[in-house]
């Protein structure tokens, strides 16, 4: 969700109204994802590296953040929509942390479309973990491990999230930006020039008829999965 803060510079405006308007652009597309039938959406909503941010941004993104939770739960459960977190939130202050798990346990019946937000998130920070909760959870009997791909994903914030199929980076940027360093080793990449208050449904449907464009391989070659 890359752009807010220079879609409100080109309209002469201050960052947090960009960030309010990606707010809305949030609730846009997990009704046009929910209208898709795609079962996860997960959106890059804070990074670990965004605490650097001036302590004014972080503070009203915060208060922006927490307002958002208890004004659209409802709207998430009448849309049969679950709620989940991908990052560490065990060190954020207690009222966030407090919204956050509230949100989670009254989506959690809902079988629809899951969307996940990448809160307090860093794609290193995550392997890093990663590997802190392998060694101590099998402390003394870590040569008798076999160090698999399905061991590692067991111990990410993604556990149980399938990979993700197809990445969109809006705002005109051409990076990954520390996003799911390990899930998104084999997603097609889509970049677009739209800041991400500007992104609608129009713009999905383009990034997903790109993407159905694209011959996946895995490795293969096209023979094989033709």
């Amino acid at each position: 969700m890359d752009g807010n803060g220079r879609w409100a510079k080109d309209k002469g405006l201050p960052r947090l109204v960009g960030h309010k308007n990606g707010v809305k652009a949030v609730k846009k597309i997990t009704e046009a994802c929910t209208q898709l039938n795609i079962n996860y959406l997960t959106l890059y909503t804070f990074s670990e590296e965004n605490w650097n941010r001036p302590e004014e941004e972080v503070s009203g993104l915060m208060k922006l953040f927490v307002k958002s939770l208890k004004t659209e739960i409802d709207n998430l459960n009448d849309n049969n929509v679950r709620f989940n977190i991908v990052g560490d939130i065990s060190k954020i202050k207690n009222e966030i942390k407090n919204e956050i798990l509230d949100s989670i346990n009254r989506t959690k019946g809902n079988t629809g479309l899951n969307l996940n937000l990448a809160f307090n998130y860093s794609g290193r920070q995550e392997i890093v973990n990663m590997v802190k909760k392998i060694i101590i959870n099998n402390k003394g009997q870590m040569s008798d491990i076999d160090i698999n791909e399905k061991l590692i994903e067991n111990y990410l914030y993604t556990t149980g999230i399938p990979n993700p199929d197809l990445l969109i980076r809006t705002g005109g940027e051409y990076r990954v930006s520390n996003f799911l360093l390990w899930q998104i080793a084999y997603s097609e990449i889509y970049f677009t020039q739209t800041y991400w208050p500007s992104f609608n449904d129009h713009e999905l449907i383009m990034a997903i008829q790109d993407y159905q464009s694209r011959e996946r391989r895995f490795g293969k070659v096209s023979e094989q999965i033709s």
